[in-house]
């Protein structure tokens, strides 16, 4: 943005170029805003949260499907139990009737084939003993049927109690974890609600942040015409109370190198980069040198160093282009005017734009003026 700007502007007079970079600049970086870092660092905050209630969504899913699957294999092996307990009741009854019409032959009837008959036929005492036995055997065959019905019976009545049992625990536990899962993305639905929020806040504060800049801009313009004047009669050396006086009483000539803060504003947002002096990242005095050096003047690469160059000037008269230094010497800058300045704070940070206020005023140390 700031590069179609200066092209746009090559034509005017200096004094429009560094006019209309403060202008901008008066209104701030949107994402340097207090209330825009604020309302971001919110948003990271709820984009953890969703990101832990995400997972543990999942993993809620996985515990109810798991019971799910439990307590669909435990309905299946009662149904197969309910089959089996039906055979078991019909081989019972099946039995009860044989053994039944097997006593009534017993006593009430009177051919050759009752045990009775068998007994009374018997021609000897050995014969009788024998025909005793067989008549026990067939009656113990016949008891050991009927314990083996009744056991299998009662087997599968007390497989299926337990069954009922196990059906009843877990259909508990899987509307535990359905309650559990609906909880969660209950949840995760809120936060990913109030993250949309957040971010509509940021975008509206962006915009309105925007619209600012925009109205400080046309502001800016209708005193065009007022601050081409101002510079040309400074320049020519009749406003003599205009020009910036140091703590020394000397006078510092105005500045020839108000561009400069054109082209350190094409920077915006290139990262801290210790030692940087290049577009790919900065530290706080590479990007000075480095914006001057486009303008053909050579500075070093250290803060201490570049406080020896140039003359002093007054905080109130700092004009677009002197350099301002802070925390006794650790720290410079580039004055834009409306009483804030670019720079390149700190690893973790870009270039951006900040006010002479807070931190910064408390840690001034001065400015000076590249003449030369």
């Amino acid at each position: 943005m700031w590069d179609f700007v200066i092209k746009s502007l090559k034509r005017q007079a200096p004094v429009l170029l560094f006019v209309v970079a403060a202008a901008f600049a008066a209104a701030g970086s949107a994402t340097g805003d207090p209330g825009v870092s604020a309302k971001q660092a919110q948003a990271q905050q709820v984009m953890g949260q969703i990101q832990q209630l995400d997972s543990s969504l999942h993993r809620a899913q996985s515990a109810y499907e798991s019971a799910s699957s439990k307590l669909h294999a435990i309905e299946h092996s009662l149904k197969i139990n309910k089959i089996g307990l039906r055979a078991a009741r019909s081989n019972l009854g099946k039995a009860q009737i044989a053994l039944a019409q097997r006593l009534v032959a017993i006593y009430t009837t009177r051919d050759d084939q009752t045990e009775l008959a068998v007994l009374l036929g018997a021609q000897s005492i050995d014969d009788l003993v024998s025909r005793i036995e067989t008549v026990q055997s067939v009656s113990t065959q016949d008891a050991a049927v009927m314990n083996q019905v009744i056991g299998f019976k009662h087997s599968i009545t007390v497989h299926r109690r337990a069954l009922a049992t196990a059906r009843h625990s877990q259909k508990r536990l899987v509307a535990q974890r359905a309650a559990a899962k609906s909880r969660i993305g209950s949840e995760l639905g809120r936060q990913q609600h109030l993250l949309a929020s957040i971010k509509g806040e940021i975008a509206h504060m962006i915009a309105v942040a925007n619209a600012r800049s925009l109205a400080l801009a046309n502001a800016v313009r209708a005193r065009l015409s007022v601050a081409e004047q101002q510079q040309a009669l400074a320049l020519q050396g009749t406003v003599i109370g205009a020009s910036a006086s140091t703590a020394d009483g000397s006078v510092a000539p105005p500045s020839q190198y108000s561009g400069v803060v054109g082209i350190a504003m094409r920077y915006l947002g290139v990262p801290y980069v210790y030692g940087g002096s290049t577009p790919s990242g900065f530290d706080c005095s590479g990007l000075v040198m480095y914006a001057y050096a486009q303008m053909g003047v050579s500075l070093p690469h250290y803060t201490g160093a570049q406080w020896n160059v140039g003359v002093p000037v007054a905080r109130g008269d700092l004009q677009p282009g002197d350099l301002v230094f802070f925390d006794g010497l650790g720290h410079v800058g580039l004055y834009i005017g409306g009483g804030q300045f670019i720079h390149a704070p700190h690893t973790g940070t870009v270039v951006q734009i900040s006010s002479l206020s807070g931190w910064y005023d408390a840690t001034y140390d001065g400015a000076r003026r590249i003449t030369g």
